[in-house]
Protein backbone atom coordinates (compact mmCIF):
# COMPACT_ATOMS: atom_id res chain seq x y z
CA UNK A 1 0.00 0.00 0.00
CA UNK A 2 1.01 3.52 -0.69
CA UNK A 3 -0.06 6.60 1.84
CA UNK A 4 -0.79 9.97 0.88
CA UNK A 5 -1.10 12.41 3.71
CA UNK A 6 -3.72 15.29 3.38
CA UNK A 7 -1.67 17.37 5.99
CA UNK A 8 -4.57 19.99 6.68
CA UNK A 9 -4.55 21.79 10.09
CA UNK A 10 -7.79 21.08 10.73
CA UNK A 11 -9.26 17.38 9.37
CA UNK A 12 -6.78 16.49 7.85
CA UNK A 13 -6.62 13.01 6.77
CA UNK A 14 -4.74 10.27 4.94
CA UNK A 15 -5.45 8.66 0.51
CA UNK A 16 -4.50 4.59 0.80
CA UNK A 17 -3.51 3.18 -2.72
CA UNK A 18 -3.76 -0.33 -3.12
CA UNK A 19 -5.00 -3.74 -4.40
CA UNK A 20 -7.72 -5.32 -2.24
CA UNK A 21 -8.32 -2.60 0.24
CA UNK A 22 -11.20 -5.03 2.68
CA UNK A 23 -9.25 -4.58 5.81
CA UNK A 24 -8.09 -1.70 5.24
CA UNK A 25 -11.61 -0.20 5.00
CA UNK A 26 -12.55 -2.33 8.24
CA UNK A 27 -9.34 -1.35 9.88
CA UNK A 28 -9.82 2.36 9.36
CA UNK A 29 -13.76 2.31 9.88
CA UNK A 30 -12.61 0.70 13.59
CA UNK A 31 -10.34 3.92 14.13
CA UNK A 32 -13.42 6.80 13.82
CA UNK A 33 -16.11 6.78 16.73
CA UNK A 34 -18.86 6.11 14.14
CA UNK A 35 -22.47 5.60 14.85
CA UNK A 36 -23.60 2.38 14.03
CA UNK A 37 -25.98 3.78 11.63
CA UNK A 38 -24.42 3.96 8.01
CA UNK A 39 -25.48 4.32 4.58
CA UNK A 40 -24.11 3.60 1.18
CA UNK A 41 -24.20 5.79 -1.76
CA UNK A 42 -23.44 4.17 -5.30
CA UNK A 43 -24.36 4.36 -8.94
CA UNK A 44 -26.68 1.64 -10.84
CA UNK A 45 -22.85 0.39 -12.65
CA UNK A 46 -20.33 0.26 -9.69
CA UNK A 47 -23.25 -1.09 -7.28
CA UNK A 48 -23.79 -4.20 -9.03
CA UNK A 49 -19.99 -4.88 -9.05
CA UNK A 50 -18.56 -3.88 -5.95
CA UNK A 51 -21.52 -3.24 -3.28
CA UNK A 52 -21.62 -6.42 -1.48
CA UNK A 53 -18.35 -6.82 -1.07
CA UNK A 54 -17.92 -3.46 0.39
CA UNK A 55 -21.32 -3.68 2.83
CA UNK A 56 -19.38 -7.00 4.19
CA UNK A 57 -16.36 -5.02 5.12
CA UNK A 58 -18.64 -2.25 6.95
CA UNK A 59 -20.38 -4.58 8.83
CA UNK A 60 -17.59 -6.41 9.60
CA UNK A 61 -16.40 -3.29 11.10
CA UNK A 62 -19.50 -2.81 13.49
CA UNK A 63 -21.40 -0.85 11.17
CA UNK A 64 -24.75 -1.21 10.15
CA UNK A 65 -25.15 0.30 6.46
CA UNK A 66 -27.74 0.89 3.81
CA UNK A 67 -27.78 1.13 0.54
CA UNK A 68 -28.74 3.99 -1.89
CA UNK A 69 -28.61 3.38 -5.77
CA UNK A 70 -28.45 6.62 -7.73
CA UNK A 71 -28.67 6.01 -12.06
CA UNK A 72 -25.47 6.16 -13.19
CA UNK A 73 -24.45 9.37 -15.18
CA UNK A 74 -23.51 13.47 -14.58
CA UNK A 75 -27.71 13.21 -14.59
CA UNK A 76 -27.79 12.23 -10.44
CA UNK A 77 -25.38 15.17 -9.20
CA UNK A 78 -28.38 17.25 -9.00
CA UNK A 79 -30.31 18.83 -5.99
CA UNK A 80 -33.41 16.53 -6.81
CA UNK A 81 -31.22 13.64 -6.26
CA UNK A 82 -29.60 14.83 -3.30
CA UNK A 83 -33.01 15.55 -1.86
CA UNK A 84 -33.74 11.70 -2.31
CA UNK A 85 -30.53 10.72 -0.23
CA UNK A 86 -32.00 12.81 2.62
CA UNK A 87 -34.69 11.35 3.11
CA UNK A 88 -33.21 7.79 3.39
CA UNK A 89 -31.20 9.18 5.66
CA UNK A 90 -33.75 10.87 7.62
CA UNK A 91 -35.89 7.72 7.55
CA UNK A 92 -32.99 5.86 9.04
CA UNK A 93 -32.49 7.92 11.60
CA UNK A 94 -28.93 8.83 11.19
CA UNK A 95 -27.38 11.16 13.42
CA UNK A 96 -24.46 13.86 13.08
CA UNK A 97 -22.45 10.88 13.98
CA UNK A 98 -23.66 8.01 11.44
CA UNK A 99 -20.65 7.76 7.98
CA UNK A 100 -21.83 8.25 4.54
CA UNK A 101 -19.63 6.39 2.34
CA UNK A 102 -19.45 7.08 -1.75
CA UNK A 103 -18.11 3.95 -3.30
CA UNK A 104 -17.84 5.44 -7.01
CA UNK A 105 -16.77 8.05 -9.69
CA UNK A 106 -16.79 11.67 -9.29
CA UNK A 107 -20.55 11.92 -9.60
CA UNK A 108 -20.94 9.78 -6.65
CA UNK A 109 -18.24 10.93 -4.71
CA UNK A 110 -19.44 15.00 -5.37
CA UNK A 111 -22.98 14.28 -5.05
CA UNK A 112 -22.22 11.94 -1.38
CA UNK A 113 -19.87 14.61 -0.21
CA UNK A 114 -22.44 16.95 -0.51
CA UNK A 115 -25.36 15.31 1.10
CA UNK A 116 -22.67 14.53 3.67
CA UNK A 117 -21.80 18.23 4.54
CA UNK A 118 -25.09 19.70 4.65
CA UNK A 119 -27.33 16.86 5.97
CA UNK A 120 -27.14 17.99 9.51
CA UNK A 121 -24.82 20.20 8.82
CA UNK A 122 -21.96 17.97 8.66
CA UNK A 123 -22.15 14.25 9.01
CA UNK A 124 -18.69 11.76 8.16
CA UNK A 125 -17.39 10.84 4.68
CA UNK A 126 -15.55 8.37 3.34
CA UNK A 127 -14.36 8.12 -0.13
CA UNK A 128 -14.23 4.72 -1.78
CA UNK A 129 -13.18 6.03 -5.70
CA UNK A 130 -13.77 3.39 -7.84
CA UNK A 131 -12.68 5.01 -11.46
CA UNK A 132 -9.28 6.64 -12.35
CA UNK A 133 -10.57 10.30 -12.66
CA UNK A 134 -12.28 9.85 -8.83
CA UNK A 135 -8.48 8.66 -7.42
CA UNK A 136 -6.67 11.12 -8.85
CA UNK A 137 -9.17 14.31 -8.74
CA UNK A 138 -12.49 14.66 -6.91
CA UNK A 139 -11.90 12.44 -4.01
CA UNK A 140 -8.72 14.22 -3.08
CA UNK A 141 -9.07 17.65 -2.01
CA UNK A 142 -13.07 17.90 -0.78
CA UNK A 143 -14.31 19.91 -3.58
CA UNK A 144 -17.90 18.56 -3.12
CA UNK A 145 -20.99 19.66 -5.04
CA UNK A 146 -24.26 19.12 -7.91
CA UNK A 147 -25.03 20.80 -10.84
CA UNK A 148 -27.35 23.41 -11.67
CA UNK A 149 -28.63 23.41 -15.45
CA UNK A 150 -27.16 26.31 -16.05
CA UNK A 151 -23.59 25.35 -14.68
CA UNK A 152 -21.70 22.55 -13.56
CA UNK A 153 -21.04 22.33 -9.54
CA UNK A 154 -22.51 25.45 -9.16
CA UNK A 155 -23.83 24.59 -5.65
CA UNK A 156 -21.37 22.79 -3.53
CA UNK A 157 -18.81 23.53 -0.53
CA UNK A 158 -15.77 22.62 0.65
CA UNK A 159 -15.80 19.34 2.69
CA UNK A 160 -13.47 16.99 3.90
CA UNK A 161 -13.42 13.39 3.71
CA UNK A 162 -12.61 11.37 6.73
CA UNK A 163 -10.16 8.75 5.07
CA UNK A 164 -10.35 7.65 0.87
CA UNK A 165 -9.33 4.35 -0.10
CA UNK A 166 -8.34 3.64 -3.37
CA UNK A 167 -8.34 0.09 -4.75
CA UNK A 168 -6.43 0.00 -8.25
CA UNK A 169 -8.12 -3.19 -8.76
CA UNK A 170 -11.29 -1.73 -9.52
CA UNK A 171 -9.76 -0.05 -12.38
CA UNK A 172 -9.53 -3.62 -14.33
CA UNK A 173 -13.53 -3.96 -14.79
CA UNK A 174 -13.30 -0.44 -16.37
CA UNK A 175 -13.45 0.67 -20.25
CA UNK A 176 -10.68 1.86 -21.95
CA UNK A 177 -12.95 5.15 -22.47
CA UNK A 178 -13.03 5.83 -18.81
CA UNK A 179 -8.88 5.33 -18.07
CA UNK A 180 -8.43 7.61 -21.07
CA UNK A 181 -10.57 10.23 -18.85
CA UNK A 182 -8.91 10.15 -15.77
CA UNK A 183 -5.51 10.36 -17.76
CA UNK A 184 -6.64 13.68 -18.62
CA UNK A 185 -6.62 14.99 -15.49
CA UNK A 186 -2.97 12.87 -14.71
CA UNK A 187 -2.02 14.84 -17.71
CA UNK A 188 -3.21 17.96 -16.10
CA UNK A 189 -0.57 17.39 -12.92
CA UNK A 190 2.12 17.17 -14.80
CA UNK A 191 1.94 20.29 -16.96
CA UNK A 192 1.13 22.01 -13.51
CA UNK A 193 3.11 21.68 -10.95
CA UNK A 194 6.11 18.60 -12.48
CA UNK A 195 7.80 18.14 -15.65
CA UNK A 196 9.17 15.22 -14.54
CA UNK A 197 6.03 13.48 -13.88
CA UNK A 198 4.92 14.68 -17.12
CA UNK A 199 7.91 13.36 -18.96
CA UNK A 200 7.09 9.96 -16.91
CA UNK A 201 3.72 9.86 -18.56
CA UNK A 202 5.69 10.84 -22.44
CA UNK A 203 8.08 7.77 -21.44
CA UNK A 204 5.80 5.35 -20.32
CA UNK A 205 2.16 5.49 -22.26
CA UNK A 206 2.32 1.78 -22.80
CA UNK A 207 2.70 0.83 -19.23
CA UNK A 208 0.04 3.08 -18.17
CA UNK A 209 -2.46 1.69 -20.83
CA UNK A 210 -1.63 -1.54 -20.34
CA UNK A 211 -2.68 -0.99 -16.31
CA UNK A 212 0.89 -2.11 -15.30
CA UNK A 213 0.41 -2.37 -11.53
CA UNK A 214 3.82 -0.38 -10.83
CA UNK A 215 3.01 2.28 -12.84
CA UNK A 216 -0.95 3.02 -11.79
CA UNK A 217 0.38 2.69 -8.35
CA UNK A 218 3.20 5.49 -9.52
CA UNK A 219 0.75 7.68 -11.30
CA UNK A 220 -2.17 7.61 -9.12
CA UNK A 221 0.04 8.25 -6.10
CA UNK A 222 2.15 11.39 -7.53
CA UNK A 223 -1.27 12.83 -9.04
CA UNK A 224 -2.82 12.96 -5.31
CA UNK A 225 0.95 13.99 -3.90
CA UNK A 226 0.12 17.15 -6.17
CA UNK A 227 -3.22 17.61 -5.17
CA UNK A 228 -2.54 17.18 -1.72
CA UNK A 229 0.57 19.75 -1.58
CA UNK A 230 -1.70 22.25 -3.36
CA UNK A 231 -4.67 21.64 -0.95
CA UNK A 232 -2.67 22.05 2.05
CA UNK A 233 -1.11 25.22 1.04
CA UNK A 234 -5.19 26.94 0.16
CA UNK A 235 -7.96 24.48 0.64
CA UNK A 236 -10.53 26.87 -0.23
CA UNK A 237 -9.03 27.86 -3.03
CA UNK A 238 -8.14 31.45 -2.41
CA UNK A 239 -4.71 31.55 -4.30
CA UNK A 240 -2.77 28.68 -4.85
CA UNK A 241 -5.45 26.03 -5.62
CA UNK A 242 -6.71 27.56 -8.75
CA UNK A 243 -3.72 26.05 -10.89
CA UNK A 244 -5.90 23.14 -10.17
CA UNK A 245 -8.31 24.51 -12.80
CA UNK A 246 -5.89 24.50 -15.51
CA UNK A 247 -7.92 23.48 -18.93
CA UNK A 248 -11.54 23.36 -16.81
CA UNK A 249 -12.53 27.13 -17.49
CA UNK A 250 -13.11 25.62 -21.35
CA UNK A 251 -13.79 22.11 -20.08
CA UNK A 252 -16.67 23.11 -18.22
CA UNK A 253 -18.38 25.02 -21.19
CA UNK A 254 -17.84 22.04 -23.33
CA UNK A 255 -19.52 20.08 -20.86
CA UNK A 256 -21.93 22.36 -20.53
CA UNK A 257 -22.78 23.14 -24.10
CA UNK A 258 -22.79 19.27 -25.22
CA UNK A 259 -25.58 18.53 -22.36
CA UNK A 260 -22.57 16.37 -20.03
CA UNK A 261 -23.46 13.88 -22.41
CA UNK A 262 -21.04 13.89 -25.38
CA UNK A 263 -17.58 14.27 -23.54
CA UNK A 264 -16.41 12.63 -20.24
CA UNK A 265 -14.84 14.82 -17.91
CA UNK A 266 -11.56 14.13 -18.56
CA UNK A 267 -11.82 14.27 -22.50
CA UNK A 268 -13.05 18.19 -22.03
CA UNK A 269 -10.16 18.87 -19.67
CA UNK A 270 -7.81 17.51 -22.38
CA UNK A 271 -9.47 19.90 -24.99
CA UNK A 272 -9.63 22.84 -22.83
CA UNK A 273 -5.88 22.04 -21.70
CA UNK A 274 -5.01 22.87 -25.45
CA UNK A 275 -6.65 26.22 -25.59
CA UNK A 276 -5.47 27.03 -22.33
CA UNK A 277 -1.98 26.43 -23.91
CA UNK A 278 -2.69 28.05 -27.10
CA UNK A 279 -3.82 31.38 -25.20
CA UNK A 280 -0.82 30.78 -23.12
CA UNK A 281 1.10 31.00 -26.43
CA UNK A 282 -0.69 33.78 -27.94
CA UNK A 283 0.33 35.96 -24.83
CA UNK A 284 4.00 34.79 -25.22
CA UNK A 285 4.30 32.91 -21.85
CA UNK A 286 4.83 29.31 -23.54
CA UNK A 287 6.96 28.57 -26.76
CA UNK A 288 5.37 26.41 -29.58
CA UNK A 289 6.68 23.10 -29.09
CA UNK A 290 5.55 23.26 -25.33
CA UNK A 291 1.74 23.34 -26.91
CA UNK A 292 3.00 20.69 -29.09
CA UNK A 293 4.25 18.79 -26.40
CA UNK A 294 1.36 18.94 -24.27
CA UNK A 295 -0.74 18.17 -27.60
CA UNK A 296 1.05 15.05 -28.28
CA UNK A 297 0.83 13.49 -25.29
CA UNK A 298 -2.67 14.17 -25.11
CA UNK A 299 -2.53 12.46 -28.43
CA UNK A 300 -1.08 9.22 -27.50
CA UNK A 301 -3.27 8.71 -24.50
CA UNK A 302 -6.24 8.61 -26.95
CA UNK A 303 -8.04 11.64 -25.98
CA UNK A 304 -9.95 14.33 -27.96
CA UNK A 305 -8.16 17.77 -29.08
CA UNK A 306 -11.05 19.56 -30.88
CA UNK A 307 -14.52 19.48 -29.37
CA UNK A 308 -17.40 18.77 -31.76
CA UNK A 309 -21.43 19.85 -31.25
CA UNK A 310 -20.12 23.56 -29.72
CA UNK A 311 -20.14 26.74 -30.94
CA UNK A 312 -17.88 29.74 -30.65
CA UNK A 313 -20.44 31.99 -29.15
CA UNK A 314 -21.74 29.75 -26.90
CA UNK A 315 -18.18 28.25 -25.65
CA UNK A 316 -17.59 31.71 -24.98
CA UNK A 317 -20.87 32.74 -23.34
CA UNK A 318 -20.61 29.88 -20.94
CA UNK A 319 -17.24 30.80 -19.83
CA UNK A 320 -19.04 33.97 -18.17
CA UNK A 321 -20.82 31.98 -15.85
CA UNK A 322 -17.64 29.73 -14.90
CA UNK A 323 -17.24 29.98 -11.14
CA UNK A 324 -13.68 31.21 -11.88
CA UNK A 325 -15.52 34.62 -13.43
CA UNK A 326 -15.02 37.37 -11.10
CA UNK A 327 -17.23 41.00 -12.16
CA UNK A 328 -16.90 39.47 -15.70
CA UNK A 329 -13.44 39.00 -15.88
CA UNK A 330 -12.82 35.12 -16.81
CA UNK A 331 -9.51 34.15 -14.50
CA UNK A 332 -7.47 31.71 -16.65
CA UNK A 333 -4.66 29.19 -15.43
CA UNK A 334 -1.94 29.79 -18.30
CA UNK A 335 1.39 28.10 -18.40
CA UNK A 336 4.92 29.72 -18.77
CA UNK A 337 6.13 26.10 -19.38
CA UNK A 338 5.57 22.64 -18.81
CA UNK A 339 5.58 22.32 -14.95
CA UNK A 340 4.85 25.42 -14.16
CA UNK A 341 1.62 27.99 -14.37
CA UNK A 342 1.96 31.67 -14.72
CA UNK A 343 0.58 34.35 -12.66
CA UNK A 344 -0.96 35.67 -15.67
CA UNK A 345 -5.09 35.27 -15.27
CA UNK A 346 -6.91 37.80 -17.70
CA UNK A 347 -6.52 37.60 -21.58
CA UNK A 348 -8.41 39.28 -24.46
CA UNK A 349 -11.54 37.96 -25.53
CA UNK A 350 -10.36 38.24 -29.10
CA UNK A 351 -7.42 36.21 -28.17
CA UNK A 352 -9.76 33.80 -26.11
CA UNK A 353 -11.70 33.41 -28.85
CA UNK A 354 -8.67 32.79 -31.60
CA UNK A 355 -7.84 29.59 -29.20
CA UNK A 356 -11.38 28.15 -28.79
CA UNK A 357 -11.92 28.41 -32.36
CA UNK A 358 -8.55 26.31 -32.51
CA UNK A 359 -10.04 24.01 -30.64
CA UNK A 360 -13.47 23.48 -32.00
CA UNK A 361 -14.02 21.28 -34.92
CA UNK A 362 -15.48 22.46 -38.32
Amino acid sequence: MRKVKVALPVNGYDITIGKGLAEELEKQIGEHKFSSRALLVTDSNVGKLYTEKVKESITKAGLQADVFVVPAGETSKSLETAEKIYTRAIELGLDRKSPIFALGGGVVGDLTGFVAATYMRGVPFIQLATSLLAQVDSSVGGKVAVNHRLGKNMIGAFYQPKFVLIDISCLESLPKREIYTGLGEIIKYGAIYDEDFFRYLEDNTEKIQALAESSLEHIIGRSCEIKADVVTQDEKEKGLRRILNFGHTMAHAIEKETGYLRYNHGEAVAIGMIGAANISRELGLLKDEEVQRLTALIEKLHLPTKAEGVSLEAMFESTLHDKKTVNGIVHWVLLDRIGHVSDITEAPDDVVKKCMRMVLAE
